[in-house]
């Protein structure tokens, strides 16, 4: 495909790299706690030598928080704070970052949104068995059902740039670091080519 036809993919993913100014692209990767974001992630992120960041545990690390939500029993994060953490090494691209949320993060950080989604009588198993119960465990579980977290990354992020996977066995978040590696090695070809 020739990068000076405007309509080209190489040419849109130029522009984005003149725009954005990094060699390396930016990952989101959401969904409902318990789709499997962290071990994907991890896993491209190992694939790829791009950096994974886990926003739940940077909070944590960083205190990056208001306190304590004692019905949902986590931190209650202060996106200004993650947000302001997280720039520079956004603008210099080669990110994987992992969270459950997404539409507090900047649009222009991203050349990818991934949502992960599993069915919801596995995600039950796989947060009762992390000790997820009540308000907390009906409240992730809703957000599953209704594809809450996909209409946020549609709401927040550019159609083209969003895509879903399904994540509900290690064959599915085995072919997922596949895509998502082979979409990455793509991203910097067409990128470096230019």
């Amino acid at each position: 495909m020739d990068s000076r036809n405007p309509n080209s993919v190489f040419h849109v993913i130029e522009m984005a790299t003149e725009d954005r100014g990094r060699q390396k692209p930016n990952v989101l990767v959401t969904g409902t706690p318990g789709t499997g974001k962290t071990t994907t992630s991890s896993l491209v992120a190992e694939a790829t030598g791009l950096r994974h960041i886990e926003v739940g545990d940077l909070v944590r690390r960083k205190n990056l928080h208001n306190g304590w939500d004692e019905n949902f029993d986590c931190h209650v994060i202060n996106e200004d704070l993650v947000c302001d953490e997280l720039e520079d090494m956004m603008y210099e691209g080669g990110n994987i970052v992992d969270y459950h949320g997404c539409d507090f993060f900047p649009e222009r950080w991203f050349d990818r949104v991934v949502v992960l989604q599993t069915n919801n009588s596995i995600l039950h198993d796989r947060l009762t068995s992390r000790g997820y119960s009540g308000v907390k465990l009906t409240n992730n579980i809703e957000c599953e059902i209704f594809q809450m977290l996909l209409e946020d990354a549609r709401i927040s992020y550019a159609e083209d740039i969003v895509v879903t996977l399904q994540s509900d066995s290690v064959e599915d978040i085995s072919s997922n670091v596949s895509v998502l590696t082979e979409w990455i090695t793509n991203w910097r070809s067409s990128s470096m080519s230019n």
